[in-house]
């Protein structure tokens, strides 16, 4: 059964601009050239600290290969990685998995 994982981050002060750019010219093209689903990426929009976007897997065995692609890959340990410290305040991370209920339109 598909699945889904949406995480929140909170976003370094007046870093929302650069962690965006980062997301939308690095991170996102990067997963998804890699076979990730990337189903939504969003701002806050009163709170200039809230991201939160959503990924989509058909089973936690894509998830587990997905994630081995990209987080044991040399260009994310070596050139993406370095970079998200400075950006994101990674302790309020949260990432929760979420599952369709029976008449979402996201099955």
């Amino acid at each position: 059964m598909a699945f889904y994982e949406l995480r929140q981050y909170k976003v370094q002060p007046g870093k929302m601009a650069e962690w965006l750019a980062c997301m939308e010219e690095e991170i996102i093209p990067f997963q998804v050239a890699k076979g990730m689903v990337i189903t939504g990426s969003f701002q806050g929009e009163t709170d200039e600290s809230v991201y939160v976007w959503i990924r989509r897997f058909e089973s936690e065995a894509q998830r587990e290969k997905l994630y081995a692609d990209v987080y044991q890959s040399d260009h994310w340990k070596n050139v993406i990685a370095p970079k998200i410290p400075a950006l994101l305040d990674r302790s309020a991370m949260v990432v929760q998995r979420i599952v369709p209920t029976p008449r979402s339109v996201a099955q």
